[in-house]
C-alpha cells in the first residue's frame, strides 16, 4: 500500500477518488484551503493539510511531512456550476494554479522524495485536426481568448512530465459532469463522470506513463491508450 497527498481533496474528483483511495487500503494526506473542510476529510479517513497551493513553504512543509510515495494534483479553482458569470476569473486563477501552482507542488514533490506525480489536465484544448485526437496531438496554442487557459495546461504537463526523478502521470480529462459539477452529463459528448475520472488516477498509481485521455467514447477524443495500459473503463461508478 502507498501513501499518497492528494491537493484538492475536496473537489469535484478529488472526493470520490480519497474514498477509492481509502478503500484500495492507501494512507491519504489531503490538502484542502479551508480549514472548515477538515472534518468531511477525517470522516471519508484522510489526514487533512490545511495548505494553500501558492504559499510554497508551508506547501513543501506539508507534503514532507506526509513523507508520500505518490502525490496526486486535483487541484482547480472553479466556481459553482461554472456560473458564466464568474468564469472569465475563474479561468485566469486555474491558468496560474496550473502554472505556478503545479511548479510548487512538483517542488514539494521532490523535496518529499515520492516516486510518482500524477496531474489532472484536460482533452478538450487540442488544436484543429483529424479526429478524434490521439495525446500526441498538439494543443493550441494561437493567439486567442483560451490562449491564456492552454498555456497553464501546457506548463502543467511539462512540469508533469518532465521533472525527474519524479514518474509523471498526465490524465487529459474531458468535461466532467456528476456529483460536484452542476453538469449531468447531458451535454458534449466528449464527457466524463468524476467517478471514472477519479479512477483513471487509481489506476494511474501504479500503471502506465506520459499523456491519458480520460473520457467516455466520442468521436473528439481517442482513449484506447488509457484502456489498454491503465485498464481505465469509463462507465465506472462508486456504490453506495
Amino acid at each position: 500500500m502507498a501513501t499518497v497527498f492528494l491537493a484538492g481533496a475536496t473537489g469535484a474528483i478529488g472526493t470520490p477518488l480519497v474514498k477509492l483511495l481509502v478503500k484500495a487500503g492507501h494512507t491519504v494526506v489531503g490538502s484542502t484551503r479551508k480549514a472548515d473542510k477538515a472534518d468531511a476529510l477525517q470522516a471519508l479517513g484522510a489526514t487533512p493539510a490545511i495548505v494553500d497551493v501558492f504559499d510554497a513553504k508551508a506547501l513543501t512543509d506539508a507534503v514532507t511531512k506526509a513523507e508520500p510515495d505518490i502525490v496526486i494534483h486535483q487541484l482547480t479553482d472553479l466556481p459553482p456550476g461554472l456560473d458564466p458569470a464568474l468564469m472569465d476569473a475563474a479561468l485566469k486563477r486555474n491558468a496560474r494554479i496550473r502554472r505556478e501552482g503545479t511548479k510548487y507542488l512538483v517542488d514539494a514533490a521532490r523535496a518529499a522524495g515520492a516516486k510518482r506525480f500524477i496531474a489532472q489536465s484536460i482533452s478538450f484544448v487540442y488544436a484543429e485536426g483529424a479526429e478524434p485526437h490521439g495525446e500526441s496531438d498538439p494543443l493550441d496554442l494561437r493567439p486567442g481568448p483560451w490562449l491564456e487557459s492552454v498555456e497553464g495546461v501546457a506548463a502543467l504537463e511539462d512540469l508533469t512530465l518532465n521533472s525527474p526523478p519524479l514518474q509523471g502521470v498526465v490524465l487529459r480529462y474531458a468535461r466532467l459532469y456528476g456529483p460536484g459539477t452542476g453538469a449531468d452529463g447531458s451535454g458534449p459528448p466528449d464527457r466524463i463522470h468524476v467517478d471514472a475520472a477519479a479512477h483513471a488516477a487509481l489506476l494511474a498509481m501504479d500503471k502506465g506513463s506520459g499523456l491519458y485521455n480520460i473520457a467516455e467514447p466520442n468521436p473528439h477524443v481517442a482513449i484506447d491508450k488509457a484502456k489498454r495500459e491503465l485498464g481505465f473503463d469509463a462507465d465506472f461508478r462508486l456504490k453506495g
